[in-house]
């Protein structure tokens, strides 16, 4: 059984999971982390519960769910995993972060990407596999990381309770936004969502309720 431990970091109140079992092996998902107050409490959860972090995931390439790679990186020597289409958006943190966190980041610091994804690649850990499920939109790259056996996906900035993600940054697409949301509102209705920023929530809890879900793409 999965264990799943949030932890909402930095300005712009993003969520970043780290997700074990009961092998202890875990998977650090969209490690936001700017502040020291916020690395440390990552640092101390795993390490009190004796986990053993074996991969570092994004599921797409903005800076706020990216800023606390390094610090994966030099805790654990873990390089971010993310699509290959978000390569643009990864290579620029540094300009990301003095946009939209008003901060500083040597570009010369930042680790390199360990692996890149694509549709229908998994991600192994303990007992558990993820799989990537491509959902652009939000930006070329974004994508869901889906446990099937479980009933759980993480869904970025894809959807959020009542909500979704802007399509209005570089890379973003409303039409495929709404294309990808229909794709991935096909898994069962009790699929848990654990977004990017808000609460969870599941899939058919949005079919119900979220304005997005009825929306009609236009062409692009």
């Amino acid at each position: 059984m999965l264990q799943i431990k949030r932890f909402v970091c930095n300005v712009i109140q993003e969520n970043c999971y780290v997700v074990s079992d009961e092998t202890q092996e875990a998977v650090i998902i969209d490690c936001g982390a700017q502040f020291e107050a916020e690395r440390q409490a990552i640092k101390n959860y795993i390490e009190s519960n004796h986990l053993r972090p074996v991969h570092l995931l994004a599921t797409h390439g903005h800076v706020d769910h990216n800023i606390g790679n390094k610090f994966v990186f030099d805790t654990w020597g873990l390089k971010v995993e993310l699509h290959k289409d978000d390569e643009p958006l990864i290579s620029t943190l540094s300009e990301q972060a003095e946009q939209f966190m008003r901060q500083e980041l040597a570009k010369d610091e930042q680790p390199p990407v360990g692996r890149y994804l694509e549709e229908n690649d998994t991600i192994t850990f303990g007992t558990h596999t993820l799989q990537v499920i491509e959902t652009p939109g939000h930006s070329q790259g974004s994508v869901f990381f889906w446990c099937k056996d479980e009933k759980v996906a993480f869904s970025g900035d894809t959807l959020f309770r009542n909500s979704v993600g802007r399509a209005d940054l570089p890379g973003g697409s409303m039409f495929l936004l709404i294309q990808s949301l229909r794709m991935v509102c096909q898994l069962d209705d009790d699929t848990r969502i654990l977004p990017g920023h808000g609460e969870e929530t599941t899939v058919g809890r949005e079919l119900a309720s979220n304005p997005y879900l009825h929306s009609s793409p236009s062409t692009p």
